[in-house]
């Protein structure tokens, strides 16, 4: 393993104003992968092949819809710069582990009638939060361990195990 800054992929695009779906689909496809947003029109995430896989579907997206756009796979010039990237994704992942922390509390304070459907909606937020999460806040843990609990029924912990009876021989 390497001392110095990783291999990041970046995409640098130009998206048509007119009309605004593409533009718009792209701005949304890329906030769900996750990208971090270096200047206008240029974005990275951590290289690897998935990663490279989706920002290759959007520059395919992009001249499809009449704009430009170039893949590079580049290194920051230093620790402090790659450490910078990182630590602005991770604030951003914080921040959405932190709404779900959030909707579970509500969600408990809210009593037992809707924490099933709760639990199932967080759960498939967190999924979708896991996927772009490429430098994990401790807020990952907690997003996690608060949705679990919504699907626990204290009531049940708090019963002795019924004695199991032996069948004779």
């Amino acid at each position: 393993m390497s001392d110095g800054p990783g291999e990041w992929v970046l995409l640098s695009y130009r998206v048509p104003r007119e009309p605004s779906t593409p533009r718009i689909a792209v701005w949304r496809k890329l906030k769900r992968f996750g990208v971090v947003q270096l200047s206008d029109g240029l974005v990275a995430l951590p290289a690897d092949a998935r990663t490279r896989e989706q920002l290759e579907w959007i520059a395919e997206e992009v001249t499809e819809a009449g704009g430009s756009a170039t893949l590079w796979l580049a290194r920051p010039a230093s620790l402090s710069q790659e450490r910078d990237l990182a630590t602005g994704m991770a604030a951003a992942r914080a921040a959405e582990y932190q709404a779900v922390l959030a909707q579970a509390a509500e969600a408990t304070a809210a009593g037992p009638a809707g924490t099933e459907s709760a639990a199932r909606r967080l759960r498939a937020e967190l999924h979708r939060i896991q996927r772009r999460d490429y430098f994990p806040p401790p807020e990952r843990e907690q997003a996690r361990a608060a949705v679990q609990t919504l699907t626990n029924d204290p009531a049940a912990e708090q019963q002795p195990a019924e004695p199991v009876e032996e069948e004779p021989t």
